[in-house]
């Protein structure tokens, strides 16, 4: 459309961000690297399907934007954590390699992966049409859009005009859910939507915490994690909708598309994938099934 111990409240993150603390040296098996936390076995099978040039590297190089919490954010030391980290993690491990991120702007993934810079995108991205015809996906989970609003405010997203909302700059809510809505606004007759941009989640959210912003919209995990830890401030603006798939990224066509959705069916099929989800309360989202390019797929 972005841990149980050690959690920092969102605000705290923030003033970390805007001092200037951000971490963008490429980090090789960061803190929870690959088998951290859970017991990963190598799938042979899977493997097998990787390209060669990575096989032989020992290690995926994976681009990401680690300023979406749960999903994707850095620690104190600046590496990135999270469910996503996590699960990639353990994909990894079921591949036999390694992980080696490197921190980047959201924009800047997809062409560093068409570029042949990152090997992988992982950083919550929605798997559409449009982004599918410059990359592959392997979609390994289903998120929708929910909104946040200030305690005791009556926010409703789908009347929304007029409203100040925040967001973080290049996700789907920025680029595809908010012009549409504000569209729909001016052609009503109304006030168009105010859409506040920010570099990162952590701004959209301590904007509307401090009253900015009348609503901030976000994917489901990323908005629930924000009001868990401002719940003082901020609280759900009713139930998640448009729900659509995460997919990890790979260049148009690479064989490494498969590996990725075999380690991933893998994780599945062992209850380790479960495992994760459930530790970072993030499971409502969690598939049966790893696809390929679930949005024309079907």
């Amino acid at each position: 459309m972005r841990t149980k111990s050690g959690l920092v409240a969102v605000m705290a993150v923030i003033a970390l961000t805007l001092a200037g603390c951000a971490n963008n040296t490429p980090t090789e098996e960061p803190a929870g690297s690959p088998g951290a936390g859970v017991d990963v076995e190598v799938d042979q099978a899977a493997a097998d399907l990787l390209p060669a040039d990575i096989a032989d590297a020992g290690k995926l190089v994976i681009g990401i934007d680690p300023n979406y919490a749960p999903n994707e954010y850095k620690d104190d030391a600046g590496n990135p954590i999270g469910w996503a980290v996590e699960l990639t993690n353990a994909m990894a491990a079921k591949l036999g390699v390694t992980t080696d991120y490197r921190p980047s702007g959201f924009d800047k993934i997809i062409p560093s992966i068409t570029g042949g810079s990152y090997d992988v995108g992982m950083s919550s991205f929605t798997d559409n049409e449009e982004r599918e015809k410059v990359v592959d996906f392997v979609n390994y989970y289903e998120a929708g859009i929910q909104w946040a609003q200030q305690i005791g405010k009556s926010v409703d997203p789908a009347n929304a005009c007029g409203l100040t909302v925040s967001v973080q700059a290049t996700t789907y809510e920025e680029t595809e859910e908010l012009p549409a809505k504000s569209e729909e606004c001016v052609a009503a007759g109304k006030e168009p939507i105010n859409i506040l941009k920010f570099e990162t989640q952590d701004e959209a959210t301590n904007a509307l915490a401090l009253g900015r912003s009348d609503a901030m919209s976000a994917d489901s995990p990323i908005t629930q994690y924000a009001v868990s830890q401002v719940d003082d401030k901020i609280e759900l603006a009713g139930e998640a909708f448009d729900v659509a798939p995460y997919g990890m990224a790979v260049d148009k066509g690479s064989p490494l598309a498969e590996a990725l959705q075999a380690a991933l069916q893998s994780l599945v099929d062992d209850g380790t994938y479960q495992q994760i989800l459930d530790e970072w309360g993030v499971a409502d989202g969690g598939i049966d099934e790893i696809t390929i390019n679930a949005a024309t797929a079907g």
